[in-house]
Formats: C-alpha cells, structure tokens, sequence
C-alpha cells in the first residue's frame, strides 16, 4: 500500500513515538523510510537599542552549526534503529525552511506516499501561541498523514 514513508522527526520524546510507528509500518508493509529534520530559521532579534540585543554573523553561524549538530545525531539514531528492523531508509536534514514547509516539500520531492509525524494534541491558546506545524502540514499536503499521539 505504501512503498516510502516520510517519517519527521525532531528528536523530542513525542516524535520519537512517530518514529517507532513510522518504522515498524514500514517493516510491516516492507516500505522504504526518509527521516527528515529541520532546522527552522535562526530567531529573528530586535534591532539594537532599547529593543534588545542584535545577532552577530557569528550568532547565525553558531546557530546553523548546532542544528546541522544536532540533525545528525537525531537522524543517526533513527537510522540505526531503522537498520535494526531491517527497512531500507534514507536522512535529510532540512535547514533555514519552516517544519510543515519542510515536511510536505521533502514528500514530493521524494515522492513519498504516507507523512508520519508526531503531535501534541495542543488546543485553545496553547495551540495559538505555540502553533501547529502538524496542522499545516495535514492542511498541505498532497499524500495521507499519519499522526502519532
């Protein structure tokens, strides 16, 4: 039914239960897997003054460096436990992209026929100030998506 999954993933307890359920669906239904990650822009800083600090070029490259960092380690590990299942699967680290923008691009990119992403279910205005990336992405996008709860 499902020949590649894309399974995203920030490394969170919460979307590590997508991934164990990404992976053993795959496993299942004999799938190749795409882990993706993405490292969202740098924050943007108010400019100097009584606004507060400004970032340096020095800031921004620090900050891009410990998402990639931080990318592979997360990647990494799911693709050992993805070895450890025996599913074939691949990694990408998106960076300066917003996560929903991320995840629909990646699937078409990749062609991928199932999204499977972790969320935390948030209402009211825990949702509004916080947002919802996994609603963005079911909005968007053009295959099935499987949320993990």
């Amino acid at each position: 039914m499902y020949k590649h999954i894309l399974i995203a993933t920030d490394g969170s307890e919460l979307a590590q239960k997508g991934v164990d359920h990404g992976l053993e669906l795959a496993k299942g239904l004999g799938s190749n897997v795409t882990f993706l990650n993405v490292s969202e822009p740098a924050p943007i800083f108010a400019s100097a003054g009584m606004y507060g600090p400004v970032a340096t070029a020095e800031d921004i490259v620090a900050y891009q460096k410990a998402g990639e960092e931080y990318g592979s380690k997360v990647l990494g590990a799911a693709k050992v436990q993805a070895e450890a299942l025996g599913v074939d699967a691949e990694a990408i680290h998106v960076e300066e992209m917003w996560a929903a923008e991320a995840i629909n691009q990646i699937a078409k990119d990749q062609e991928c026929d199932l999204i499977v992403m972790a969320s935390h279910g948030r209402r009211g205005l825990g949702r509004l100030i916080l947002g919802s990336q996994t609603v963005e992405v079911l909005t968007n996008s053009q295959v099935p998506v499987l949320v993990v709860r």
